[in-house]
């Protein structure tokens, strides 16, 4: 069986990305890093910035999940997550936290403009994102959930709001 048509690693490289960077904020787990490294790589996302604590390739549990998706999905590291967002602020990207506040824009209700550059930041395992980045983002969009439990894994979470960034973004072309 062939490989289902998947671009090589060169391909990949030259192919056009979605306008859209991943912050993580101090994710503590390697495993969640690597998940989303390939969900990164399924939606070809720009790329991926690594802050404060967060697990740096090649840490073993991030290549355990992320199967080879950080040699195709480019990443840098930061020490601070919200100089991080000023940095993308000054380049002209419109950041948002994905987290559960008073103050935010539904999921189903974010619609990307496709001229934008976008940034979305995902936080902690268990503290999320941190209160001086929420302050520094242009908003925060939250995901509905409505079980009891009210939060979701960061790698499950990254997985449903990038699916829906890249769903939106493309129907709008």
């Amino acid at each position: 069986m062939e490989a289902l048509g998947r671009l090589s690693t060169d391909a990949y490289f030259h192919l056009e990305k979605t306008p859209l960077v991943l912050v993580l904020d101090n994710v503590r787990s390697g495993l969640n890093v690597g998940s989303v490294f390939r969900t990164a790589d399924a939606f070809a996302v720009e790329k991926i910035v690594l802050c404060g604590i967060t697990a740096r390739p090649p840490h073993r549990e991030i290549l355990k999940t992320a199967l080879g998706s950080t040699e195709t999905v480019a990443w840098t590291e930061s020490d601070d997550t919200a100089t991080t967002v000023e940095q993308l602020k000054q380049g002209g990207y419109r950041v948002f936290a994905v987290e559960q506040t008073t103050d935010k824009i539904w999921l189903q209700d974010f619609l990307p403009v496709p001229e934008e550059k976008y940034a979305l930041v995902f936080g902690n395992e268990v503290d999320g994102v941190a209160d001086a980045v929420l302050r520094a983002c242009h908003g925060v969009i939250e995901i509905p959930q409505f079980g009891t439990k009210h939060s979701l894994n960061i790698a499950v979470a990254a997985g449903i709001v990038i699916w829906e960034f890249a769903r939106k973004l493309r129907s709008n072309q």
